[in-house]
């Protein structure tokens, strides 16, 4: 039976050329505007995003040693093009959330947007996200969650198995309370969130 991770992978794969002009009225409306206002809140000098895709958040990055990561090889092929054209300064690799390849207590902030809707295993990914940041130091996320308006809840289950299937993205996920059983210091949910997106902050 074909291992969740590489389903997933696969998808992103194929979507990869695409996935920018997919979700382009989306990042128009609302996604720019909340990784513009996460980003600002990024702090230390040695930055790890998790999930970079095709590199949506460059624009935003700030003048520090920034490492992207995404376990899409297309993803990662679309983010070097990207990096290329605006000339930003980031080191891209290939990795896996769920099994990073950095040692403890490397990173003053970890941050990742829109990325545990996908991740199979999403303790294991934030646990390994808590593993790498320092003592102190920061995870931010950006994540659209499971609705609290009930019916909008019961309509997000009932389709999720389809956009799963088209797009490897739970859009049910109750992410908050994964982080919160993390075994991290701190965990806020900032106020820019909504009852679909949060964002939020965790302290090792």
């Amino acid at each position: 039976m074909p291992n969740q991770t590489e389903i997933i992978k696969k998808r992103y794969d194929r979507l990869a050329p695409y996935f920018d002009r997919i979700e382009s009225m989306m990042e128009k409306m609302m996604m720019g505007e909340l990784r513009e206002s996460i980003w600002q809140k990024v702090s230390g000098e040695k930055i790890l995003e998790v999930g970079v895709g095709t590199g949506k958040n460059f624009p935003y990055y700030p003048a520090k040693s920034i490492t992207a990561i995404d376990f899409s090889p297309a993803m990662i092929n679309e983010a070097r093009k990207k990096r290329q054209h605006l000339g930003v300064v980031v080191d891209l690799a290939i990795m896996d959330v769920q099994q990073l390849d950095f040692p403890d207590n490397y990173f003053d902030s970890v941050i990742g947007t829109f990325l545990f809707c996908s991740v199979p295993g999403p303790k294991h990914g934030l646990l390994e996200l808590k593993r790498v940041c320092k003592p102190g130091g920061e995870v931010l996320l950006l994540e659209h969650v499971l609705s609290t308006n009930k019916f909008l809840a019961a309509i997000m289950n009932l389709s999720n198995p389809i956009i799963v299937r088209l797009f490897g993205a739970n859009i049910n996920r109750e992410t908050v309370k994964t982080v919160q059983v993390c075994g991290f210091s701190k965990v806020d949910v900032l106020p820019e969130s909504s009852h679909i997106v949060k964002m939020i902050r965790a302290v090792k």
